[in-house]
């Protein structure tokens, strides 16, 4: 992950947004889950600051989609009462993995960053997270 990928990975993510009709927050980061690039439509929800990157966040730390999270985070869900903090458990947030990586039960083997998207409806932000994650698979 470097700074010039995950600014064309947020422009991607936008770019998505505008043909969805959304106003969105986007952010990358890295292996470590630090911050690498962030971009705010203007008049977006200023939730998005959170959310993005807590979704990002969320992604590489738990190696999956964080739509495939949010039903595990529900009551009776294994995974009940993780949401909080860093944690978002709702659809935008997606892993990006190594050359060659696959998912596996719906898990990257190796994940070398993640991006998030927050401000459209969960559809909208997972189509434009996966936008941004195209890019970094054709890099």
């Amino acid at each position: 992950m470097n700074l010039e990928l995950a600014l064309r990975m947020c422009e991607a993510a936008v770019r998505q947004a505008a043909r969805e009709g959304a106003l969105i927050s986007v952010a990358v980061v890295d292996a470590g889950g630090d911050l690498v690039a962030f971009q705010r439509m203007d008049d977006a929800r200023i939730t998005g600051s959170v959310l993005a990157p807590g979704k990002a966040y969320t992604a590489l730390a738990h190696r999956m989609p964080t739509a495939d999270l949010a039903p595990l985070v529900l009551p009776g869900g294994e995974l009940y009462g993780l949401a909080g903090d860093r944690y978002v458990c709702f659809g935008g947030g997606v892993p990006l993995g190594g050359a060659g990586d696959v998912y596996g039960a719906g898990r990257a083997s190796r994940v070398v960053g993640a991006v998030g998207v927050s401000g459209g409806t969960v559809a909208q932000d997972i189509a434009c997270a996966e936008a941004a994650a195209a890019l970094w698979e054709s890099a």
